[in-house]
């Protein structure tokens, strides 16, 4: 009979050889694909410096720096993800029970009642119970099963990898958010500026018209009063943008949105250099492609043990029975508990061809996973190389933005000076106002556009964050 088991496998594995599809090796190595260059393409003006490992003390803001952490510790939207992750967590039991033996246990009994003749009680006459315990377990030959495990693992590990990134998101949210605040307290002081400009304005010109003056012309009025009302609007306006930036801060920090937070008036200093890597390091960091990594992984061991299926399962199993008689005899004579071990070698002859159609459907997920992370990674890099452009572009735009307003700050003083001296119409002085105040709001959202795009960076890159509790950093990482 041994000898029998012996050829069994013999017999079955050629036939199992003409059954396998082949659809090739798994691809796990999709970034080979990729034409990296040495260094970034728009990392020109010594922009080669390493990655930063703390980019929120970069900007020296200790108050940005808390709501980040306040947001990492309340913000619902990550507690959510948290427990999905834990959740995710349970599932690698899934893929280590099928390594260990079944054991199942099964007691059942109860009791035997008469009831006598001629009488309407009932006697309880006994009791009797029995007993069963069933144990089975796959012998893993050829590695199925750690290849289902090892998958699993790599689920986790790409779940974790999205939960880093979540928290990269949230801080990087919260941190563009806070600045968006400090952006809008700063249009709305510049609108009640320019009310408070235009008011005095329209006073000027109205009082000398009403006055008689005949070098002011109704239609210098007219256009001081459309200002006047303009500003109006303006600073409602400005008034509801900033309560909605507060909201939406403190609802990302987890607070009720009531528009109570406040803001300084000062954004965050920028820091003077851009601290990118190679794109090898980009690979290392950033979350979404370490998922996409993990995807891979775990698609390529899917394929493999899709192909095993195809191969012969050895299976162990054993089954132990008794009943109250034979548990008091077990310690007299063991021999009287029924025992049963069995094994079984069971291969897959034809089923229609369902189970090569999933091995090849296997291997072709595999290559989506593939290419999903080509897709991934050369996003990434897109990313990294428009927010270094835009970083350039910015820079030059500042540096033209303060000029055009050095000369609309003179314009308008000049303009004030010459009206009053009776040398040009009031037409010309509004003109200059309104070249000043437009140069004003640009400046304000162009060193805000600066610092959103370097935190937009920092988020492509997946930088380091010290935002991370000591005691989550390594099972996070």
């Amino acid at each position: 009979m041994r000898s029998i088991r012996c050829l069994v496998p013999i017999v079955l594995i050629p036939l199992v050889g003409c059954m396998l599809p082949r659809p090739g090796r798994p691809v796990t190595e999709a970034a080979s694909r990729i034409e990296l260059p040495e260094m970034w393409t728009r990392a020109s003006g010594g922009y080669q410096g390493a990655i930063s490992t703390g980019w929120l003390d970069d900007f020296e803001d200790p108050e940005m720096k808390a709501m980040v952490e306040e947001a990492l510790a309340r913000n619902q939207g990550l507690r959510i993800s948290e427990a999905q992750l834990e959740i995710a967590r349970e599932n690698l039991a899934f893929g280590r029970a099928p390594l260990l033996p079944s054991l199942n246990l099964g007691i059942s009994g109860g009791d035997s009642w008469v009831r006598e003749r001629g009488f309407d009680s009932w006697d309880r006459s006994g009791a009797s119970w029995s007993w069963n315990a069933g144990v089975s377990w796959e012998v893993d030959v050829w590695g199925r099963l750690r290849d289902l495990d090892r998958a699993t693992r790599h689920d986790h590990a790409a779940q974790e990898a999205d939960m880093r990134g979540a928290r990269l998101s949230l801080a990087a949210a919260v941190a563009r958010a806070w600045c968006n605040l400090i952006t809008t307290r700063q249009q709305l002081e510049l609108a009640r500026r320019t009310r408070e400009n235009y008011q005095v304005t329209f006073r000027i010109t109205e009082r000398p018209f009403k006055a008689g003056d005949i070098t002011i012309r109704p239609l210098s009025v007219l256009f001081a009063k459309n200002n006047l009302v303009s500003a109006d609007r303006s600073v409602l306006s400005r008034q509801l943008a900033l309560d909605e930036a507060k909201r939406t801060l403190e609802l990302l920090l987890g607070r009720y949105p009531a528009a109570e937070i406040e803001a300084r008036d000062r954004l965050p200093d920028l820091p003077a250099t851009i601290p990118a890597g190679l794109p090898s390091e980009l690979l290392m960091r950033r979350p979404d492609l370490v998922a996409a990594a993990e995807d891979l992984l775990a698609s390529a061991r899917r394929a493999r043990a899709a192909r095993k299926e195809l191969l012969p399962a050895i299976n162990l199993s054993g089954n132990l029975r008794g009943s109250d008689e034979s548990l008091a005899d077990l310690l007299v004579d063991p021999a009287r508990i029924a025992f049963n071990l069995a094994e079984s070698l069971s291969q897959p002859v034809f089923r229609g061809g369902r189970l090569q159609a999933q091995a090849r459907q296997a291997f072709l997920r595999n290559r989506v996973r593939a290419e999903s992370f080509v897709a991934t990674a050369l996003q990434a890099y897109r990313e990294v190389e428009s927010a270094l452009d835009r970083d350039s572009s910015l820079a030059a735009q500042q540096e033209f933005l303060e000029v055009e307003l050095a000369h609309a700050d003179v314009a308008e003083a000049q303009a004030n000076r010459e009206f009053s001296e009776g040398v040009i119409t009031f037409i010309q002085v509004l003109e200059a106002q309104r070249r000043a105040v437009n140069a004003r709001n640009a400046m304000i959202s162009l060193r805000n556009q600066r610092i959103q795009n370097r935190i937009v960076l920092h988020l492509a890159l997946g930088g380091d964050f010290s935002t991370l509790p000591p005691e989550d950093a390594g099972e996070i990482r």
